[in-house]
């Protein structure tokens, strides 16, 4: 939107308020709100907010930071009762029209501006793939005395709600639920509401599906979509996924491993590269007919993918979803068709107006702007290094590594086992980000900082299943 169809569309619905959304460093949202008579002053002059507030963001002696909207991210808010228009804001230094070194935002913005700068691409689109449970109910607790979790829905007979007794018998268990039919498929149209909101409102849906796993796992795809604007998209369709979970009565999740022996929930993106036009991935008679840039690229997310997980999947629980035997992709190697890679290369993308690859490893705990944007400058030092993925045995493989022996899988490079141990690759590996002033040592040195903490904040409790192993020893 420009302003005159922003200032169109608040006469139409009678808007009186805005709702100025920006993101922290992990990725949650935050918003402030505002009269709409004010927009012409907020768009020129911002909205000053306490930086040293918001965990990681800044400190207490200069915490001044400005918020200034981008009007082509507006959206009418469909979810609240007060006519509301959404906005989404870059975060700016009190004194300077620049963008803020630890704002997300702006690290996105600087990577697309790098990136073109290169001469490598000059568009760069992506298809996110959103993977969540929609559950009945949804309780957990933490305390000094207590701890402990409560999840159930009625699509799986070992979980089902207090009080339900599945009297149409279509609760299941026991089997995989991938593009499982009604009336098994029990929240269908809440998904459909969900796409369908999606479509009308922030971009065009590929498809969507019931997910592997049978407690009302999801998914939804988007069509290729323009960086840096997918990242914005991301934040808005998360919220949805939760906004109408919540009209129905419903719990969504996009935590990668809610559940013990249930498939985790990823965020696979697929990339393509452009350059005036013409897709720089293809090449007719390569490997999976990629061309030597595309085979660089994938050598620098490969190269570069342990310290990557750490933003890409930057919680602990991230690395309960990465096991081997769920299609979690363990290890940093790529391969066409190949479900078992952290890079598979899609077989039925197969000309040039559709080659592209698709990172699987990552996660929906991934704040977008600063995961996609890494995913970017790996690739750019893969290319602008000729990072050959085959010297560093990352691949191409086409089998399924999980049918070799323990020794052979060894020996293949694999990604960090834990949250902490991806932290300590982050610090010792992060040159390829600071290229071009797209990220920073500050921004890296907080995001860190603020990830240690969550670290040692699991670490150092007890959990419900340590009672089942050691209370009576």
């Amino acid at each position: 939107m420009d302003m005159q169809s922003v200032q169109e569309l608040i006469r139409e619905k009678k808007v009186k308020n805005i709702d100025l959304k920006y993101v922290d460093l992990v990725g949650r949202w935050y918003h402030i709100n505002f009269p709409a008579r004010r927009l012409a002053y907020v768009m020129e002059n911002g909205i000053p907010f306490d930086g040293s507030s918001i965990p990681g963001m800044r400190n207490v002696e200069s915490g001044d930071l400005i918020l200034m909207p981008d009007l082509s991210t507006a959206r009418y808010d469909g979810f609240n009762e007060n006519p509301t228009i959404q906005i989404i804001c870059s975060i700016r230094e009190a004194d300077s029209t620049d963008g803020y070194k630890k704002d997300p935002r702006s690290v996105a913005e600087r990577a697309f501006s790098y990136l073109k700068e290169t001469g490598i691409a000059d568009e760069i689109l992506w298809i996110p793939e959103f993977e969540f449970n929609l559950l009945d109910e949804a309780v957990y607790y933490n305390s000094k005395h207590k701890a402990g979790y409560r999840l159930s829905t009625r699509e799986n007979k070992e979980a089902l709600p207090f009080e339900y007794e599945d009297s149409e018998a279509t609760a299941l268990t026991h089997r995989k639920g991938y593009h499982l039919d009604r009336p098994y498929d029990r929240h269908a149209n809440v998904r459909e509401e969900i796409s369908d909101y999606i479509e009308a409102n922030i971009c065009p849906i590929r498809y969507h599906h019931h997910e592997v796993g049978i407690s009302s796992q999801q998914e939804i795809e988007t069509e290729l979509a323009p960086f840096p604007k997918i990242a914005d998209d991301i934040m808005y369709i998360k919220d949805v996924i939760k906004q109408v979970a919540h009209k129905h009565g419903l719990a969504a999740t996009l935590m990668p491993k809610p559940m013990h022996d249930e498939a985790g929930n990823g965020m696979h993106f697929h990339m393509l590269l452009k350059k005036n036009g013409r897709n720089i991935l293809y090449r007719k008679g390569g490997y999976a007919d990629l061309s030597e840039d595309a085979l660089h690229f994938i050598g620098g997310i490969l190269h570069h993918g342990r310290s990557l997980v750490a933003i890409t999947n930057p919680s602990t629980n991230s690395y309960k979803r990465l096991l081997p035997g769920f299609e979690a992709p363990v290890k940093l190697i790529f391969g066409l068709a190949n479900r078992s890679a952290a890079i598979r290369i899609p077989k039925y993308a197969n000309s040039e107006d559709n080659k592209r690859f698709e990172f699987r490893t990552g996660d929906a705990t991934c704040n977008p702007y600063l995961a996609t944007s890494a995913l970017i400058m790996a690739g750019i030092d893969g290319i602008r290094n000729r990072i050959n993925p085959t010297e560093h045995n990352h691949g191409p493989y086409d089998e399924d590594i999980f049918s070799w022996s323990e020794e052979r899988r060894a020996e293949l490079p694999a990604i960090p086992a834990s949250l902490g141990e991806a932290l300590e690759e982050l610090k010792k590996d992060h040159d390829y980000l600071l290229q071009g002033g797209v990220f920073s040592k500050m921004l890296i040195d907080g995001f860190v900082d603020e990830k240690v903490k969550e670290v040692n904040a699991v670490n150092e409790r007890p959990t419900p299943y340590e009672m089942n192993l050691y209370f009576s020893l």
